[in-house]
């Protein structure tokens, strides 16, 4: 009889067994893997948009991809085996598709040129001003939210100097850099990218006021997670309130900036465009405009899958740096696929 009840009461055999394998399932690492599934569906409809940009743009195939350069049966023929054009349209996405994935952007007939080599050569400029320029937002949102927050005369001050940066376009505070410590102190170089001094003043110019967005965002946060009980607690533990800002009161408030600099990553391609013209730096913005004015198509659709790529990756790092920086979005994943 006590066996009997026993059983009763326990869970099924089988709703066991499912329930460790509910949470694999639905664990962290499939979400993570969810999120890179989402980002190359997205990335694949780039690749594929830009695929039909070219068959649906007005005139001929071979003459848009010309560009301006003189048009010669050599040439001519090189394009059409190149892109398969006497081949029907599937077999040429295909084609097209494979190439892209093999890293193979065709040949830029207006600079005769591999246009992957084009890039690659020039993308390393642009990547080292975009990454210094994010460490130099970060660097400043967080020092501005952690110093201020709370306190009603250094937020007022840091509120003034950000609205200031916000408001100062990238090219002109950059001439302002230059002026100042270039021509003036004499401190930093004026073009160039023949040193890392010749990275700062960019890097300021580009970084500052994305960093003064952030940081009046990481501020708000801020403020809201030091009025959470759990601050209370850990005041009472006789922590300094520099060490509840950062190791505690930073976690609770680094959503929303996290979303808002993963999104506002984007503006410093963009913003890179001028400042390498303003610094006389090379990099990827200047190639850009220049196959732009050209009309050299295959620099510029390679241009435009890089920048997909490059948006695809940052939206698909911050889906899965919220997943681990608030597990109440894991257990909201799992219970969503229940």
């Amino acid at each position: 009889m006590e066996s009997r009840q026993t059983s009763a009461l326990s869970p099924a055999p089988a709703l066991v067994a499912s329930r460790p394998f509910r949470l694999r399932r639905n664990g962290l690492p499939v979400q993570i893997a969810s999120r890179i599934g989402s980002g190359l569906l997205v990335l694949w409809a780039a690749i594929t948009l830009s695929f039909v940009s070219v068959h649906l743009a007005p005139g001929d195939i071979v003459s848009l991809l010309i560009g301006e350069q003189l048009r010669t049966p050599e040439i001519e023929a090189a394009i059409r085996a190149e892109w398969g054009l006497d081949e029907p349209v599937p077999w040429q996405y295909l084609r097209y598709l494979i190439r892209i994935l093999h890293g193979d952007f065709g040949r830029s007939y207006l600079l005769q040129t591999d246009v992957s080599q084009l890039v690659l050569s020039q993308i390393v400029p642009t990547l080292k001003l975009t990454a210094a320029a994010l460490f130099v937002a970060i660097l400043f949102s967080v020092t501005s939210a952690v110093l201020t927050a709370g306190r009603r005369i250094p937020r007022s001050i840091a509120g003034a100097l950000e609205l200031t940066l916000v408001s100062t376009p990238s090219f002109w505070l950059g001439i302002l850099l230059l002026y100042l410590f270039s021509f003036t102190l004499k401190l930093f170089p004026v073009s160039g990218d023949r040193s890392f001094s010749a990275l700062v003043l960019p890097a300021l110019a580009l970084g500052l006021p994305l960093g003064a967005v952030v940081g009046q965002v990481l501020r708000q946060g801020l403020e809201r997670a030091l009025e959470e009980p759990f601050a209370l607690t850990v005041r009472s533990w006789g922590t300094s309130g520099l060490v509840l800002r950062l190791r505690h009161g930073l976690r609770h408030a680094a959503l929303p900036a996290v979303t808002l600099t993963g999104w506002l990553v984007g503006s410093l391609l963009s913003g890179a465009v001028i400042t390498e013209s303003v610094f006389g730096r090379p990099g990827l913005g200047r190639v850009t405009v220049e196959a732009v004015l050209g009309h050299d198509m295959p620099v510029v659709l390679a241009v435009a899958i890089l920048s997909a790529f490059t948006y695809v990756t940052l939206s698909t790092s911050v889906d899965i740096l919220y997943l681990l920086l608030d597990p109440r979005l894991r257990d909201e994943g799992r219970e969503a696929a229940r």
